[in-house]
């Protein structure tokens, strides 16, 4: 009876011990901003009209006529150098606003950046980006994948509904223009490369091959 109570007692503390443990919690460390120096290359396009005058994705009024571009995943005042890969030229642009929303592209460059670089006669060209500088006190980066832009908002609600039944996670970005277009980004990761593997899944599983990876703003 003696050895009965010994080993209820031992018991008690190996609960109490393991009460006292607390669950260890992974934390995934936040995208820090793209060093100064970093390059990408692919294919830069122009935008103006009927986005002239309209709010960018940071909030300020998009003009054609000053040195700004779209990016999908660079934080907002990010300094960009663009390297038009045919003509050697080269301007100077800051990231105001999101896009293109084409796959195969890399930056949308405004009207004056376009002329800059000899952009305006083909539309598109073969770029290098060059990172200048990076806004200070930008906030821990997500990432999600964009799935699709709708001119009807209810098929974006379905798509919507579809991802976060799949995936968790999705949201509608309505993005002004003529028509106004509503995106669906889905999931929420905390890296391009996590974004990118979400991606690959969505392309496979959902058939989605128009995908990309762009970055969440507030």
């Amino acid at each position: 009876m003696r050895g009965f109570a010994v080993v209820l007692f031992c018991a008690a503390l190996v609960v109490a011990g393991c009460a006292k443990k607390k669950p260890r919690v992974t934390r995934v460390p936040p995208a820090p901003a793209p060093p100064a120096g970093s390059t990408e290359r692919g294919i830069a396009s122009w935008y103006g009209k009927p986005y002239d005058g309209r709010a960018a994705a940071d909030g300020e009024i998009y003009n054609m006529e000053t040195m700004v571009a779209a990016h999908r995943t660079l934080p907002f005042q990010t300094m960009v150098r663009v390297r038009n890969l045919t003509n050697d030229k080269t301007v100077d642009v800051r990231i105001i606003d999101r896009g293109p929303f084409v796959s195969n592209r890399v930056i949308d460059l405004s009207h004056a950046a376009a002329v800059a670089v000899g952009l305006i006669g083909s539309g598109i060209a073969q770029v290098e980006l060059t990172i200048l500088s990076s806004p200070a006190g930008v906030a821990p980066a997500q990432f999600a994948v964009q799935v699709g832009a709708f001119r009807d908002k209810a098929n974006a609600d379905r798509m919507q509904q579809r991802m976060i039944g799949a995936y968790g996670s999705a949201k509608e970005v309505l993005r002004q223009g003529d028509p106004p277009l509503w995106r669906v980004l889905a999931g929420r990761e905390a890296s391009e490369e996590g974004a990118e593997a979400l991606a690959r899944r969505m392309r496979q599983e959902q058939d989605l091959s128009a995908s990309f990876v762009v970055r969440l703003d507030p």
